[in-house]
Parts: C-alpha cells; structure tokens; sequence
C-alpha cells in the first residue's frame, strides 16, 4: 500500500502542490511571521523591516570580505559598499513596481498574501521604506561596530 504524500493544493494544472515541508504548520507559521507575510502591516513598515534587516546583514561580509579589508578604512568601505548594493536594489525594486504589478497569489504556504503589495503605489512605497531602512540598518551594524572595536564594553565588564 502506497501512500500519496505530494498532493495537488487546489487545481492540479496551477501547479502548486503540497508537500509535507511546505503544508506543515510549522513552515505556515514560520513563513506568516516574516515582516513579508506578516497581517497588519502596511507596506511602508514592510519594506521599512525588510530594509533594515539587509542593510545590518550587508555590512559585515562587504566590510571584512572586500579588497580592503586589510587597510585602516574596512569597517568605513563596509558600510558604504551596503548602501550603494541597497540603492541598487531600491532601484530594482522601483523599476518592478514601475512595469506593472500583479495581484499576489495565495499559496499553501501564504493562503492570505499581502493585498498592499499588489499595486503600484504599494511597492513603490515599499521601495521608500526599504531604501531608508536598509541605510539605517547598514548605519546601525557600523555603530555597533564601532562600539565593540572601541573597547568600551571591555571597560564594563572590568567593574563587575
């Protein structure tokens, strides 16, 4: 006796199956949660969350992965080499929303997409909130940084 565990979600011909990875509720609800997917918030705070997330994520690997990451000015290069890779993507976000947008289609995983996200206006202010959030969370990952490399947190921990 076989059991199906792949089964068409809905009309078989979309091609959107269920599968056990994707139509757990463990997975439903992981995926609900991002700030992509989550109920209730608009498309600024959306792109605003999203953004920032990038931008502290990109500072990093562009600081102590580019070419100059044995020289003084890594950690500077780091946050500038994130801002410009957030800019672009904020332009290929503005270009996207520029040609035309579909309505978002339901999925197992997200049975309730995001309505804001189906129009124009929506991801272009989507792309406004990414572009600032994305600098503030690059600024953000080098003020952190900073504070650690300064060794300020050392002096702290000396008085315990």
């Amino acid at each position: 006796m076989t059991q199906q565990v792949v089964q068409p979600a809905g009309d078989p011909q979309i091609g959107n199956l269920a599968t056990p990875i994707n139509s757990s509720e463990f997975t439903k609800a992981l995926i609900n949660n991002l700030p992509a997917y989550r109920a209730g918030l608009s498309a600024q705070r959306r792109g605003l969350e999203i953004g920032m997330a990038h931008g502290y994520l990109l500072f990093g690997p562009f600081a102590y992965t580019s070419q100059f990451r044995n020289t003084p000015v890594y950690d500077l290069v780091g946050l500038i080499e994130a801002v410009i890779l957030v800019v672009i993507l904020t332009l290929c976000l503005s270009i996207y929303s520029s040609v035309g947008v579909g309505k978002p289609i339901s999925t197992v995983t997200t049975p309730r997409p995001p309505e804001a996200l189906g129009t124009q206006e929506g991801w272009s202010e989507f792309a406004g909130s990414f572009l600032i959030g994305g600098i503030g969370g690059a600024a953000f990952a080098y003020l952190v940084y900073q504070i650690f490399k300064s060794g300020v947190l050392q002096t702290f921990g000396n008085l315990l």
